[in-house]
């Protein structure tokens, strides 16, 4: 079997594209691998095309040995967008060789060590606070709305939830200030208008949820060391099942973990084996997040596997579309170290229908998937009727 074709594909999806990888080869199998990156979707996608010449002719199921060729040849250019997009060419490899042999993914790394797999509603709040009239949801103008939201969590099913740092309102605010913002906004500051916002946005989803629900925050790159203490000693009343936190230094973030009994989640930003360990060493997280459309399916089992050796569980990132979700339940079937996985409920209308298979949930629960590959295809003429650039 040989490569003959590599491409990206974009898709619109709503406020942000998704990326996609698509090989071909000269035996009919088409492999399908996701590298979303919504800051710099073109950037990913060009250094796909510049690594097409290192794949073509190649047979796809040596898997490791083309990640190695990939990894060499960008090796001056470690990380960022040239690992997203050896991710994207390394998830479709995947898929084509376990469509070649006619089995899941998860079969050619030992088998499934479960058949489900607890999900959190991700971005619980903070999509509709931004984005309430393209998803056709009720808007969030008071704490009350946030409780009701809440509610509909528990009632639709789902026992665990992420927010952002969402402040209901006409319009609502999301706290957003690590990834941009006008003057004044770099400085990373807590205030006590924000440990105030926060306390009432948890304590108000507490209520409404009870015992029935996890919840997390994602405070994202939004505040120093020392604002992220000062939240995870806020919220230490509430029983979070994580307070996450992004940050490159891992003694930054040994900090903030020593400093509280809140439970602390990082890692979505990290990339390989070589960006994990030194926060392993300290045990400076307690879960860990890995992100499989920008990792790749290699790297993240390695990742996982060594998480395991520190006592540390992992936490898929999937904030993207279903081919992901696919991916990263993939990972959660081969990895003994699983504590919940990350999915977007509140999204775009055509989500389900990007993908061939639609997804089996019940009560909170992902069924892994049996078909071979990662168990569904990418949807290319669904995709083709939501083009990026619009």
């Amino acid at each position: 079997m040989k490569i003959t074709k590599v491409e990206a594909l974009h898709c619109d999806a709503g406020w942000r594209p998704w990326t996609f990888v698509k090989i071909q080869t000269d035996e009919g199998i088409t492999g399908y691998g996701e590298c979303s990156n919504p800051r710099s979707p073109r950037s990913v996608a060009g250094c796909v095309q510049d690594l097409e010449f290192l794949l073509l002719g190649q047979d796809p199921r040596a898997v490791e040995k083309l990640y190695w060729d990939m990894y060499r040849f960008l090796r001056q250019d470690p990380g960022g967008v040239a690992q997203k997009a050896i991710a994207g060419i390394d998830n479709a490899l995947w898929d084509i060789k376990a469509k070649a042999l006619g089995v899941p993914v998860y079969e050619l790394l030992g088998g499934p060590l479960r058949d489900q797999v607890r999900l959190y509603w991700s971005h619980c709040s903070t999509w509709r606070a931004l984005y309430s009239d393209l998803l056709g949801t009720p808007p969030l103008r008071s704490l009350e709305d946030i409780a009701n939201l809440g509610r509909e969590v528990v009632r639709r099913g789902f026992t665990a939830l992420k927010t952002n740092i969402v402040i209901p309102g006409n319009p609502p605010t999301v706290i957003w200030q690590g990834f941009g913002g006008g003057y004044g906004t770099t400085d990373q500051n807590i205030t006590p208008a924000i440990l105030k916002a926060i306390e009432n946005l948890i304590g108000t989803f507490r209520e409404a949820v009870g015992d029935k629900a996890d919840i997390c925050l994602d405070l994202n790159f939004n505040f120093k060391t020392e604002g992220n203490i000062r939240i995870a000693k806020v919220v230490e009343r509430f029983d979070l099942l994580w307070l996450e936190v992004d940050t490159y230094d891992p003694e930054a973030l040994l900090q903030v973990k020593a400093s509280t009994t809140t439970r602390i989640c990082s890692g979505e930003n990290l990339f390989t084996l070589r960006g994990y360990r030194p926060f392993f060493d300290l045990h400076a997280m307690d879960v860990a997040m890995i992100d499989v459309p920008w990792n790749g399916f290699t790297q993240s089992k390695k990742i996982a596997d060594l998480a395991e050796s520190y006592e540390i569980n992992i936490a898929p990132h999937n904030y993207y579309s279903h081919l992901s979700t696919l991916m990263s339940a993939h990972l959660c079937a081969c990895v003994p170290n699983v504590r919940i996985m990350e999915i977007d409920i509140d999204d775009i209308p055509w989500k389900d229908d990007l993908i061939t298979e639609p997804l089996d949930i019940k009560d909170g629960y992902l069924k892994i998937p049996k078909k071979p590959g990662w168990g569904a295809d990418l949807n290319e003429k669904e995709l083709a009727r939501h083009p990026w650039p619009k």
